[in-house]
Formats: structure tokens, C-alpha cells, sequence
């Protein structure tokens, strides 16, 4: 699960982080509204963690912006004003849900994982789509209880791919989300998982449920009579 927090407190900004990858979660940060914006219009996080009070650009301007752009990454709002009025603002600029500070470290990792939840994960390990399944114990993927035996960049790509099941994912997407922003590889490597990924699936008869959507990128998807489960 990736997350991003945009929070201009150092101190808070640090604490979170921890906590966050003290739980596995892969974390970025930014400490200003503009990085922050610039971040997570990448479309490659599972969670935004927004501070309201920011330099450059406030949360607000930011979740209007993402909203705008359609962009449905789940935003949790952080505050340090008790205020009705704030809360109803940010929820009617499509906040999923709001945290006043000072917050305690398990409140804040129980409101993540709710948002998770509605994203589409599931807290007994499993995320599946179709036969196809994968195992964050097992860090593999699954087809009709048989182990695909993928690679860690394999097993990441798979999961992203089923937590965006159906949508188009772009090739600088999924290189973000997988390799991330300072990576050394080539934007080719993105295709040459992809490739790796469907000759696996291709075992079990199911290397085309990864479309190519040719000059942009990739999707998920089955046949409709196929897609018993999600």
C-alpha cells in the first residue's frame, strides 16, 4: 500500500512517516501544498493524507483540484481546527474523512485502513479479481488456489493492476507507482514486467485479461462471463 502525506510540521510530517512504514506502508511526502499537488495527481497513491493549513496551497485548493481531475484516490484531512465549518468544506470538496489534531497513532492507522477498505482491499490478506488473486502474506498471486510464483516487482504490479481492475493505467503510472519517482530504469521496464506478468498468467490461460491500450498504456480486464468474482 502507498501512501502520501502532505503536511508542512516537520515533526508531525516525520511521526507519520514512521508510524506509516512502521506498519509496511511505502510513504512520500511533501511538505507544501504545490509538491503535494504535484504528487498526487500521479494517481499512484492508495491514500492521501491532507493537512488543511499549508504553504503555497492550502488542502482545500488541492482536494478541489484533484476532484476536478477526477482523480478518486481516497483523502483523509488533517486539522488542527475544531471546526464544524471546516469539516463540512471538506467533505463536500469530496474529503472521505477528516482527523483533528492531536491524533493518536492507532485512530490514525484505523481510519486508513476503513478508506483501504472502500478502495477495495480486503484485511484478511486477499485481493482478487476474476481467478486471479493475490496474497500479501504469501506476497504472491494466486489462480484457483495455484501459486504463480511471481517476483516482488511482479506480485506489485499484479496488485496494482487489480486494485485499478477495469481502468487505464499509464505507463508513467505504473512506473511511479512500482519503481518510483528517483528510479534509474528505463520507462521499458514497464513493458518487460508487463510481459514477464502475462506469460505467468498465460500458464492458466488468462494473459489477456492485461490489455495493451496501445500508445497509453495497460488495463485489467476479463471477459464478462469469466469475472465471477471481484
Amino acid at each position: 500500500m502507498k501512501v502520501l502525506v502532505v503536511e508542512d510540521e516537520k515533526g508531525l510530517l516525520e511521526g507519520i512517516t514512521n508510524i506509516l512504514k512502521e506498519e509496511k506502508y511505502q510513504v512520500d511526502s511533501a511538505l507544501n501544498g504545490f509538491d503535494g499537488l504535484q504528487l498526487a495527481k500521479q494517481g499512484v497513491y492508495d491514500v492521501i493524507i491532507l493537512d488543511i493549513m499549508l504553504p503555497e496551497l492550502d488542502g482545500f485548493s488541492i482536494l478541489k483540484a484533484l476532484r476536478e481531475e477526477s482523480i478518486r484516490t481516497p483523502i483523509l484531512l488533517l486539522t488542527a481546527k475544531d471546526s464544524i465549518e471546516d469539516r463540512v468544506k471538506g467533505l463536500d470538496l469530496g474529503a472521505d474523512d477528516y482527523l483533528i489534531k492531536p491524533f493518536a497513532a492507532p485512530e490514525l492507522l484505523a481510519r486508513i485502513r476503513v478508506l483501504l477498505r472502500g478502495k477495495g482491499g480486503t484485511f484478511e490478506n486477499e485481493l482478487s479479481y476474476g481467478p486471479i488473486e493475490v496474497v500479501e502474506n504469501e506476497h504472491d498471486g494466486f489462480i484457483e488456489g495455484t501459486k504463480l510464483n511471481l517476483t516482488v516487482k511482479e506480485y506489485l504490479l499484479l496488485e496494482f493492476f487489480i486494485r485499478n481492475k477495469e481502468q487505464i493505467l499509464l505507463r508513467d503510472q505504473i512506473f511511479n507507482r512500482i519503481w518510483g519517482f528517483s528510479s534509474d530504469a528505463g520507462l521499458n521496464i514497464v513493458d518487460v514486467y508487463v510481459h514477464h506478468l502475462r506469460k505467468k498468467l498465460g500458464l492458466f490461460g488468462y494473459d489477456d485479461y492485461i490489455r495493451t491500450v496501445r500508445g497509453i498504456g495497460f488495463m485489467l480486464k476479463g471477459d464478462e462471463g469469466h469475472v465471477s468474482k471481484d
